[in-house]
Order: C-alpha cells, then sequence, then structure tokens
C-alpha cells in the first residue's frame, strides 16, 4: 500500500472543509472565506491536491448575468479517503491530548 503524502494543518483544514459536502461544487473564493487562507496559500493548495489526484475541477458558469466563469472544486473518492483518515488522526491526536491532561 502506498504511503499517505504529508498533510500541513493547512490542506487538513481544506480537505476537512470540503468533506464537510463532498459532493458540493465549491469555488476558490468561497473557500478563502471559510479558510481565511489568502490565494497565495489556497490556489497552490487545490492544484497540488488536483495534481494528486484528490480533487477534481471544472469551469462552471456563473449564476451572474455576464459574470465571469468560475473554477470549481470537490473531493474525489481518494481525496474523501484521505480527509477521512486525517481527520481520524487529529481525533486520535486530540483524545490522547486531552488524556493526558486528566
Amino acid at each position: 500500500m502506498a504511503r499517505a503524502p504529508n498533510v500541513s494543518r493547512q490542506t487538513a483544514l481544506l480537505l476537512s472543509i470540503l468533506l464537510e459536502s463532498p459532493a458540493q461544487w465549491r469555488h476558490g473564493y468561497q473557500l478563502s472565506q471559510i479558510t481565511g487562507f489568502k490565494s497565495g496559500t489556497l490556489y497552490p493548495l487545490l492544484m497540488r491536491l488536483e495534481e494528486q489526484g484528490f480533487l477534481e475541477s471544472k469551469w462552471q458558469e456563473s449564476d451572474r448575468p455576464g459574470g465571469p466563469p468560475r473554477h470549481v472544486y470537490r473531493l474525489t473518492a481518494s481525496g474523501r479517503a484521505l480527509a477521512r483518515e486525517r481527520r481520524a488522526t487529529l481525533l486520535g491526536k486530540l483524545a490522547r491530548e486531552l488524556g493526558k491532561a486528566t
């Protein structure tokens, strides 16, 4: 089995947000509003995740008349698996830390 890629905190947060509604297409501006990431952080993450096969993207026509099309993203099956794995790892770490505090 191939080793899972290293995932930064920013990547883990982005994956977690996308996992909330994995079938929903989301555009970069919406993701930047939710995460608070600036474009110089967000778009390289999105491109890297897409290159690694964890995201799929497409162009979507604007819902505003005359608005430009938007690039939208959603998790692939392997992206959902990675997001779930990272969430479980994070919850396990949190549980261990809470156990040490008591």
